[in-house]
């Protein structure tokens, strides 16, 4: 087949891939894609958002057990976990469809296959069709992660899962061990124990959801235990003994192994970027723990060459890639955007209660050498929260003494992953203390705590 050139060509179509290509036609480029599996990636396939569906799913279900509190009677409560399985895959595929007609909208060229850069400025991809030969000025390596395997600890998809088959689980867990207390871990711990799998988390950090503020994961830690969840941190699963239908863990935790037994495992300990079988070597990329070494605008070491998302490191998150994908596409484009700035990023963990963040958690910002001001806030002082029955939960907000600018903020409780964006608007903003006490907050809503969790830092607080 005949090369075809294009002004851009992006190889990986999750939440990176697919947003750089739309934002590059938007500019007037003429964009490839590639992508070997599925349209929007990990991200709308197997990961963020089949995750909510089944997330949704377990808090409707809990909610329904507390009927009785809200006045309202609800017998025989049950559930079907292979509709609940469903129905979380249908909305990816809805999902996955609305990517593959925003690339006909956007006249984006979709290759389906796997790609290798044979040189500089090239792309081969390996279709059913044979080879076809590609070359570009901006290549933007979107290829994503996904999840590192412990030797000893490997998924065999029967005992032992990754996310992939705790999405598509072919049991239901009776009694789980979770290895690894970073969001997918305890989204599925929190999924499963919600309904009604004894569940063991084991964290070889001090604390569960160790990058969180240490007193958001203590205030998520005891809600955990509440629930009914077995917590054990400074832990680690040192081997697996697999028998028909259960398997053994040796536990090492405070310097002792204990064995335990569970029917299944979800190994959630962390990611591993896609690099291999790209060709990157040879080009003279460099690569760091699997993740492709970039500059502030995810540009390699090779000129014309772009790393974006978890290829190209922390923060593992869509919204990061997303954002990195439209900055890149801008650059081609020959546009001057702002570089992604990490911090600025917010991060959203979707167990229950929710916990999000974004910025300094208060051990970093006084090791930034900041001198600060904490403030705090209940949700048992908030009218809405009440009202909700979602009394659990505190924001902490956390500022520059000198300058009064927002540092961080922490949250943990009812819908805090859809307030947090009024924290990463503000820090966009650059705002100040005073901007945030002289804002109006609406009554009776659940932002109103973000309101008072500033006036708290500055002994301004009203409703505690």
């Amino acid at each position: 087949m005949a090369a075809k050139s294009f002004d851009m060509i992006v190889i990986g179509a999750g939440p990176g891939g697919y947003v750089a290509a739309i934002r590059g036609a938007q500019l007037g480029l003429n964009v490839a894609i590639v992508e070997r599996e599925h349209m929007g990636g990990i991200c709308l396939n197997w990961g963020c958002i089949p995750t909510k569906a089944l997330l949704r799913s377990a808090e409707v279900y809990h909610l329904m057990h507390r009927a009785k509190e809200f006045g309202l009677s609800a017998d025989g409560i049950t559930y079907d976990l292979d509709a609940v399985v469903k129905r979380s895959r249908n909305v990816a595929k809805q999902l996955n469809a609305g990517v593959g007609h925003l690339m006909k909208k956007n006249k984006i060229t979709v290759f389906m296959g796997e790609a290798t850069l044979p040189a500089k400025g090239k792309v081969a991809v390996k279709t059913d069709k044979g080879t076809q030969e590609l070359t570009s000025k901006a290549i933007v390596l979107a290829t994503g992660a996904r999840a590192r395997e412990l030797p000893g600890l490997e998924a065999d998809g029967d005992l032992v899962w990754t996310y992939k088959h705790a999405l598509q689980p072919p049991h239901m867990p009776k009694k789980l061990l979770v290895i690894g207390s970073g969001a997918i871990g305890i989204e599925f711990a929190s999924f499963y124990n919600t309904l009604g799998a004894d569940t063991t988390v084991v964290e070889v950090m001090d604390r569960v959801l160790p990058v969180e503020d240490a007193e958001i994961s203590a205030f998520a830690k005891k809600s955990f235990v509440k629930q009914g969840m077995t917590i054990m941190e400074k832990a680690m699963v040192k081997q697996l003994d697999r028998a028909k239908g259960k398997v053994t863990a040796h536990i090492e935790i405070g310097g002792k192994v204990e064995k335990q037994e569970f029917d299944t495992v979800i190994s959630a300990v962390g990611i591993v970027g896609n690099v291999e079988g790209l060709g990157l070597e040879g080009l003279g990329v460099e690569v760091d723990r699997t993740h492709v070494v970039t500059d502030a605008y995810c540009r390699t070491k090779v000129d014309g060459l772009f790393a974006i998302g978890d290829i190209a490191g922390a923060p593992w998150l869509a919204h990061k890639a997303s954002h990195e994908g439209v900055m890149v596409a801008e650059l081609v484009a020959g546009g001057k955007p702002h570089p992604v700035k990490p911090e600025s990023i917010a991060g959203c963990t979707y167990c229950h209660p929710q916990v999000a963040s974004v910025g300094l958690t208060e051990a970093k910002a006084k090791e930034a050498g900041y001198k600060i001001k904490v403030g705090r806030f209940p949700f048992i002082g908030n009218g809405k929260a009440i009202a909700l029955g979602e009394a659990e939960g505190m924001i902490k907000t956390i500022f520059d003494e000198a300058t009064g600018e927002l540092l961080g903020a922490h949250m943990v409780g009812a819908e805090v992953t859809e307030l947090i964006q009024g924290y990463v608007v503000g820090r966009q903003l650059e705002t100040t203390e005073e901007d945030l006490m002289n804002t109006v907050f609406p009554h009776p809503t659940l932002s109103e705590m973000m309101h008072e969790s500033v006036l708290d830092a500055y002994d301004r607080v009203i409703h505690i």
